[in-house]
């Protein structure tokens, strides 16, 4: 099985000669950034809805809501500062 594996692997090394990425760093890059903009919304969905039924029992908790709903969108600006700076 192990020398099966090995001669794949060497058959698969010397067709390509020089290897290309599977994807252009343009399309790794708005990957990127899609992903990050998809968990943060998955995290804001839970963080508002629990932000909107403190708010609602206690308006003094407005400003702590507001501030933990939008913690998740650094994720997105991070990733987009980090495109910027490698592309």
């Amino acid at each position: 099985m192990i020398e099966t594996i090995a001669l794949v692997v060497n058959a698969v090394l010397q067709e390509g000669g020089a290897a290309a990425p599977a994807i252009p760093g343009e399309a790794a890059a708005a990957l990127a950034v899609g992903l990050a903009a998809l968990g943060s919304g998955y995290a804001e969905r839970g963080i508002g809805a629990a932000a909107v039924g403190a708010i609602a029992e206690d308006e003094s908790m407005f400003g702590r809501g507001l501030i933990l709903t939008v913690l998740p969108e650094t994720l997105v600006i991070l990733a987009l500062v980090v495109v910027f700076i490698l592309g």
